[in-house]
């Protein structure tokens, strides 16, 4: 059986956000999230990145090393020009993803777009900056401890 996993920001290869993050370097980084990611995604999955992949398009080879079927939400990291690069890494690219009544963005979206639409929206973009309204769920990497979440089990949170 497949599970459905989600993620966000993993900003591979940015030494900047290593060091933040209390990595050495970018390598040290890569490769946490690369075996936090494999340690819970296998070949039969899915995993749904909410954006800020790289920096780089050059560097989206690493995307190669994670298990399972990717589909990635753009980020405002991910250049809407290095999508045809990008598109031999993964199986699905878009703005947004609507999943049984969730909103999947990078970015959190306006409240008033919760009230009718969605029961909750799963986005990064913010950080360890998560925001304090039970509707929106934050799982930008640092906050899951880079460890993709299986999004079933976000339907309660």
């Amino acid at each position: 059986m497949s599970n459905i996993y989600v993620f966000s920001d993993p900003h591979f290869h940015h030494r900047n956000m290593a060091i933040r993050r209390g990595f050495t370097d970018e390598i040290e980084m890569n490769d946490y999230i690369v075996k936090m990611y494999n340690s819970v995604v296998n070949k039969r999955d899915t995993c749904i990145i909410l954006g800020d992949i790289t920096m780089e398009k050059a560097n989206y080879d690493i995307l190669n090393s994670l298990n399972g079927t990717k589909h990635i939400v753009l980020g405002n990291h991910d250049e809407g020009q290095h999508t045809k690069v990008l598109q031999q890494y993964v199986n699905k690219i878009c703005g947004m993803l609507n999943y049984k009544g969730f909103i999947l963005t990078h970015c959190p979206v306006h409240p008033s777009q919760l009230e009718f639409r969605y029961s909750k929206n799963i986005h990064g973009h913010v950080h360890t900056d998560s925001l304090d309204d039970p509707r929106y769920v934050n799982v930008s990497a640092e906050v899951i401890n880079y460890t993709p979440v299986l999004l079933n089990s976000l339907r309660n949170k």
